[in-house]
């Protein structure tokens, strides 16, 4: 990568991860679709990763008292089955599906009876939602739509939800580093400068979304994460339609 291309990626981390910091999703969402767009597959996921453990681990240190142990407990065990299976199967997407799963994701969850739908809370839904998530990320490089929805349909306060799902994150993100950066055939790299500005970004952006974090209502966060949510989920549908007709 250029200078100029490192120094453009590193504003976008820090836009991304305060968005992430103040509502705990999305910002993941953008940087990976524009990161797809400039590396190989694997390469993308692998410096994704590598940003995405700084942002999300960051914010749990921020956060560390709001975590629930129980949650992320559940959590793992689901992400370590889905490992398992994946690292057999050696799986690499191609742009235009990665795209499209990722906006299809959070459209599925609304076709589930209502008794089917998330609790964050509840240990069997963690672990489904971990190995539906570590699969989806090992697919497509995120597991946003899927896991915000996980978080948002029980009673979590937001600082809860924030918290708690950056420890997930750092799990999930952990383990894709893993297998794109070393346990498929065509492994991907990260270039160390890049993976430095994205660390230092990643933090930078999270300690700037604190405030604002705390300035939101339950309301006010819980409505605008839902039509981020929504509006980034569009246009990845969109967006992988389009390079599906016109590659």
């Amino acid at each position: 990568m250029t200078p100029a291309l490192i120094a453009l990626v590193t504003l976008l981390m820090v836009a991304t991860s305060l968005l992430s910091g103040v509502f705990g999703m999305a910002g993941g969402l953008i940087l990976v679709g524009v990161l797809l767009a400039l590396l190989p597959v694997p390469d993308a996921m692998a410096l994704h990763a590598v940003t995405q453990i700084a942002s999300n681990g960051w914010r749990a240190a921020l956060w560390v008292r709001h975590v629930c142990p129980r949650i992320v407990a559940a959590y793992a065990g689901g992400c370590a089955a889905a490992l398992a299976v994946w690292s057999a199967v050696q799986f690499v997407p191609s742009r235009p599906l990665a795209l499209i799963a990722l906006g299809v994701s959070p459209f599925l969850l609304h076709l589930l009876p209502r008794t089917w739908r998330p609790d964050a809370e509840n240990p069997r839904h963690g672990l489904g939602y971990g190995i539906a998530s570590m699969s989806l990320m090992l697919l497509t490089g995120v597991a946003g739509p899927l896991l915000d929805s996980f978080f948002l349909g029980g009673q979590l306060d937001r600082r809860r939800i924030v918290a708690t799902k950056a420890v997930c994150q750092v799990l999930g993100h952990s383990l894709k580093l893993i297998y794109f950066g070393g346990l498929i055939a065509n492994s991907g790299s990260v270039d160390p400068v890049m993976a430095s500005c994205a660390v230092l970004a990643s933090m930078l952006g999270t300690m700037l979304a604190r405030p604002l974090l705390a300035a939101l209502s339950e309301q006010q966060f819980r409505r605008w994460a839902a039509r981020i949510v929504t509006s980034i989920a569009c246009y990845y549908v969109a967006h992988g339609s389009w390079l599906l007709v016109f590659p």
